[in-house]
């Protein structure tokens, strides 16, 4: 064959498989300056020499078999490319592992542990913690190891689609939107681009809201609150349990209750925004009876900061259990009455009354006006309300669980 046929037509992949080692490396050239360098030990490089600038310059491709030989000549014409645009192969090269590095320590499940350290640190309720990493978790098997930056909607698609396929549609839109939430701080942090999420919405099946079960009549509220008297369990339980309706909170807010946080001479319970599902700080208005029921505890902050401490460790509030479980011991079903269905009480009766403006029922609520305008306007309104409000509903209580006949005209709503 003639020596220019040879150099244009470069080596064969026999040839490179059976390539002999000798006493020192040797190189068997292949064309446009790749060539393969066979060590003493056997083992054998694809390499390429090149001047950049002026210097003579080595670039590895890799060691065969785990590179072939048109993988690398794929990569010699990369490399030529790059030469062309007056770049340095050598250089790029550099770039290029540390790209890979870079992706490697941003995987969605180093990304998504770290959100949920950062939101840890905001003090986001120990329950929501736990459900964040729970449904994040879910993801890990098929997305854990994959940059996060390379992730695609298909593929979350595809990890959402077997959830749904189990019929837990509510999981699966609140996987979708877990992720969302470490997609964004993935962005915020230089990590991602784009919240992958926001092209899934619609994807999934919505779920069927099934509303907290709770007791919405005057004459089965009665007859709750006769029942909560007579609770013969833990002495704090039972106080916690005849708060509740008083002040109608969250039973997450209930438990962290602190005592730092009352002002007892002014009537008031400030529930700081860490501890608000919202987080945003909210005042309670302690009515007589609430204040009442208060005086009943026998620790003070000396003894546990909390009003309702663990009973395994002062330092921690009671279970989040707690009060499911008294109503359950009571003989109120899961499907009858729950801890968060005080809030439903309270809000179906109070408004039934039609006295009191909705909005200051929502803001005592706590709820979140979705108009920031709006919001942030009302901030200041309806406390006066609210003090009245809360003290009538108290008394209302007491007459519901003295078993009173309770008229309810409709007076219009008062001004805020």
């Amino acid at each position: 064959m003639p020596q220019s046929e040879k150099r244009r037509t470069g080596l064969t992949a026999n040839a490179v498989k059976h390539a002999r080692p000798r006493e020192t490396a040797y190189k068997l050239s292949d064309r446009d300056g790749l060539y393969l360098l066979v060590k003493p030990s056997g083992v054998r490089y694809w390499r390429m020499n090149y001047r950049f600038n002026g210097q003579q310059r080595t670039l590895s491709f890799g060691r065969w078999p785990e590179i072939l030989l048109s993988d690398a000549r794929e990569m010699l014409l990369e490399a030529r490319r790059q030469l062309a645009k007056g770049l340095d192969p050598f250089e790029q090269a550099k770039l290029d592992k540390i790209a890979q590095s870079i992706a490697a320590t941003n995987t969605f499940e180093a990304v998504a542990k770290e959100w949920l350290e950062k939101i840890e640190k905001e003090g986001l309720a120990a329950i929501t913690l736990k459900k964040a990493r729970w449904l994040l978790e879910q993801t890990y098997p098929a997305l854990g190891k994959r940059p996060i930056s390379a992730i695609t909607a298909q593929e979350l698609l595809l990890v959402l689609k077997k959830v749904e396929a189990s019929k837990r549609y509510d999981t699966a839109n609140r996987i979708r939107s877990t992720c969302s939430q470490v997609f964004r701080y993935a962005i915020a942090t230089a990590r991602a681009e784009r919240d992958i999420c926001s092209d899934l919405r619609g994807a999934l099946v919505t779920a069927r809201t099934n509303h907290r079960a709770a007791i919405t009549t005057p004459t089965e509220a009665g007859g709750l609150l006769r029942a909560l008297e007579d609770y013969d369990g833990n002495a704090l339980t039972r106080i916690a349990l005849r708060l509740l309706p008083h002040v109608f909170v969250r039973p997450g807010e209930l438990r962290w209750a602190e005592w730092r946080d009352f002002d007892i001479e002014k009537a008031v319970w400030t529930i700081p925004d860490y501890k608000m599902k919202m987080r945003r700080p909210h005042a309670v208005p302690l009515s007589k009876q609430a204040l009442a029921i208060i005086a009943e505890i026998e620790h003070d902050a000396s003894y546990s900061s909390f009003l309702f401490p663990s009973l395994r460790a002062l330092d921690r509030p009671m279970s989040d259990n707690t009060i499911n479980a008294a109503l359950r011991r009571l003989g109120f079903s899961k499907d009858q009455m729950t801890g968060h269905g005080f809030r439903a009480m309270a809000a179906t009766l109070l408004n039934e009354m039609g006295t009191w403006n909705p909005d200051a029922i929502e803001r005592q609520l706590a709820h979140a006006d979705g108009n920031s305008i709006r919001r942030a306007y009302a901030r200041g309104q309806y406390w006066d309300e609210r003090v009245r409000m809360m003290q009538h509903w108290s008394d209302y209580l007491d007459q519901l669980r003295a078993g009173a006949t309770i008229l309810r005209p409709k007076f219009g709503h008062s001004g805020s």
